[in-house]
């Protein structure tokens, strides 16, 4: 695994929106950068995929196991949300996507940060943006993705929603989950199913039918939402979720996979796994360095590191949240820069990985995108 400074392409910048991606720059800084790339290994790779198909499989078995001892409450999930989980997990409703965190050397085991299994995103620019490069960067190389064509795949097995629209939502003045969305409802297009574009603020709930509907009443039967299940829950309308009125992707289970406090249960049924980090719902089993994290946050929101002399921290939403305590890491530093592997799990198989690095020890929205590819 390697660091390699490299020369943009002529025209980056239309090439990127000619494949409908347009926030490579946000808030006035670049976020898209190929400026740099990494190369890895086909055994690198190979190590990747199979960390990633591994720790799927103890997700599985571990959410078989909190919902046989009803864990919930250590989860923060309300009663009402554990039975929809339970329920939702029992019929083995769909998931379409989810994206590990890991921290990767290429010299010790990935190590899992976290896994973005309800709202992960920098997924046009890991499918397409990122492959369009390779192809003209390193034609003679490989990547490790095949995101788009599982993605288009999982949307055509979707055949039970004949005659039945798949409504795409996300929050308003939030491009990057508007692109994210809006490739996913292209695949969705391409796969032969019909879509409709709808702001979660614009969706209503007619109590007389007692559905979930669009600005046009007509009714919402399944919904793709680019929006967390722990906000819906707690929005004045989350209790109307309980009576299940739509099919949602992501299911209701992802509320125990998406959750922070799912590490420390994980290191308790596995412990000592090569690739999970100690993590304890107490401070006090742990040393220096260690951090703590809000069970339901995002992007590196609300982070303390513990380095016995001083702590560091970032900034965030979510600092009423309950946390959990997690053995610190170091990222491997590449020229001054942190590195974190998104590795993609499409359709409940690995699928690829995409690279954020930073300055900073902690991984933030703003992190940015640097591709990558192995040698063949």
């Amino acid at each position: 695994m390697k660091r390699i400074n490299i020369e943009p392409r002529a025209n980056w910048q239309q090439k990127c929106e000619a494949v409908g991606f347009h926030f490579y720059n946000m808030y006035g800084e670049p976020y898209w950068d190929e400026t740099a790339c990494y190369r890895f290994t086909t055994s690198e790779i190979n190590e990747l995929e199979a960390a990633t198909q591994t720790l799927q499989e103890l997700y599985i078995e571990a959410a078989e196991r909190i919902i046989q001892e009803n864990r919930f409450s250590q989860l923060s999930v309300p009663e009402q949300f554990a039975e929809l989980c339970r329920q939702s997990w029992e019929r083995d409703d769909p998931s379409l996507y989810g994206r590990f965190d890991f921290a990767y050397d290429g010299i010790n085991p990935p190590k899992l940060l976290e896994y973005n299994a309800d709202t992960p995103t920098a997924l046009l620019e890991t499918a397409v943006v990122q492959w369009t490069w390779l192809e003209e960067m390193f034609p003679e190389a490989d990547q490790f993705n095949s995101v788009h064509e599982k993605l288009l795949a999982a949307f055509v097995e979707m055949n039970g929603l004949a005659g039945e629209t798949l409504y795409f939502s996300c929050e308003r003045e939030t491009l990057e989950d508007l692109g994210t969305v809006e490739y996913l409802r292209d695949l969705a297009i391409q796969a032969g199913l019909n879509t409709q574009h709808i702001y979660i603020d614009d969706i209503g709930w007619s109590e007389e039918l007692e559905v979930f509907c669009d600005l046009d009443n007509q009714i919402i039967r399944h919904l793709f939402k680019l929006y967390p299940w722990e906000w819906m829950m707690r929005e004045n309308f989350g209790k109307y979720l309980l009576l299940e009125p739509m099919k949602l992707i992501e299911p209701a289970w992802k509320l125990i996979w998406s959750n922070k406090a799912i590490l420390p249960i994980l290191w308790e049924f596995f412990p000592d796994h090569p690739n999970l980090l100690p993590a304890y719902f107490d401070s006090g089993k742990l040393s220096h360095p260690y951090l703590s994290k809000p069970v339901f946050s995002r992007e590196g929101g609300n982070i303390t590191i513990y380095f016995g002399d001083r702590e560091y921290q970032t900034e965030g939403i979510y600092g009423d949240e309950p946390l959990i305590y997690q053995s610190y890491y170091q990222l491997p530093n590449f020229d001054g820069y942190y590195p974190v592997i998104g590795a993609w799990v499409i359709g409940g198989e690995a699928a690829g990985i995409c690279l954020r690095e930073d300055r900073e020890i902690v991984t933030q929205d703003l992190s940015r995108f640097v591709p990558h590819y192995f040698s063949i």
